[in-house]
C-alpha cells in the first residue's frame, strides 16, 4: 500500500569511483589558490591606504598653503620682499613655510612663491610649492 502524499523513493545505488567527490589533493590546490589571491588582495588593500594616507597629507599641505596665500593677499600691505619662514599648525599638526618674495618687472606685481612641508615629529613630509602673484601696494 502506498502512503498517501509521499514521493516513491529511488533505490539507493552506490556511485561510481568517478562521482565520489573531491579528492584531498584537489582541495589543497583550492584552498592554495584561494590563500593567494586573498593574499594578493590584501596587499592590494595596504597600497590603496597608503596612497589614501598620502593623498590625505598632501591635501593637508595644499590647504595651509592656500590659508598662507590668501592671508598675504588680502593683507594690504604686500610681504616684504626676500625670504622669510615660519610655521604654522593647522588641524594638530605641525607644518613649516618658506617665502620667497621677488619684484617682477611688471611695474607693481610681486611673485611669491610659498613651500610648506609637515614637521610633525613622526609625519616629516615632502614640501609643495605654491607660486602667485599680487600687487606690490595697495591702488
Amino acid at each position: 500500500m502506498e502512503r498517501c502524499g509521499s514521493m516513491p523513493r529511488k533505490p539507493h545505488t552506490p556511485k561510481s569511483q568517478g562521482e565520489a567527490g573531491f579528492t584531498l589533493i584537489e582541495l589543497l590546490v583550492a584552498l592554495a589558490v584561494f590563500a593567494i589571491a586573498a593574499l594578493t588582495l590584501l596587499r592590494m588593500e595596504g597600497a590603496s591606504i597608503q596612497r589614501t594616507a598620502d593623498l590625505d597629507q598632501r591635501l593637508l599641505r595644499e590647504v595651509v598653503a592656500q590659508n598662507l596665500a590668501a592671508e598675504w593677499l588680502t593683507d594690504p600691505a604686500p610681504p616684504a620682499l626676500g625670504e622669510a619662514q615660519g610655521s604654522v599648525a593647522n588641524m594638530g599638526r605641525q607644518f613649516a613655510w618658506v617665502r620667497r618674495v621677488e619684484k617682477l618687472p611688471d611695474a607693481g606685481v610681486l611673485r611669491v612663491v610659498v613651500s610648506v612641508r609637515e614637521v610633525t615629529p613622526g609625519a616629516a613630509t615632502q614640501a609643495i610649492t605654491f607660486e602667485f602673484v599680487r600687487q606690490s601696494s595697495a591702488l
